[in-house]
């Protein structure tokens, strides 16, 4: 799945990579059945990063289920339209940072 990144996703990860955030994220990791995007252990932080297939009349019900599933298990699920990203970069870095602190 990494080498099929968005360009979105590719942006955020050189903003979270190497710890330039404070922290050390994983890419594309797995969590249960899922897949996430951007995984901070330390933090129980995951980053999505959602583009059009991501419409709820799309995907239907499937991105709340994951995501319930994911903060059953303690973890704070943070969720960027690609538009978002591209329009607002230090918006998502600096909402990013203040689940962080």
């Amino acid at each position: 799945m990494r080498r099929n990144s968005t360009p979105q996703e590719i942006i955020l990860w050189s903003q979270s990579k190497s710890k330039q955030l404070g922290y050390k994220f994983r890419r594309q990791y797995s969590i249960g059945n899922y897949i996430v995007d951007f995984y901070c252990p330390e933090k129980n932080l995951i980053i999505e990063v959602d583009g059009w297939q991501h419409r709820k009349e799309v995907c239907g019900d499937y991105d709340i289920k994951r995501t319930r599933f994911l903060n059953s298990l303690g973890l704070e699920v943070l969720r960027f339209w690609n538009d978002e990203i591209n329009r607002n970069l230090d918006g998502v870095i600096s909402k990013i940072v203040s689940c962080l602190v």
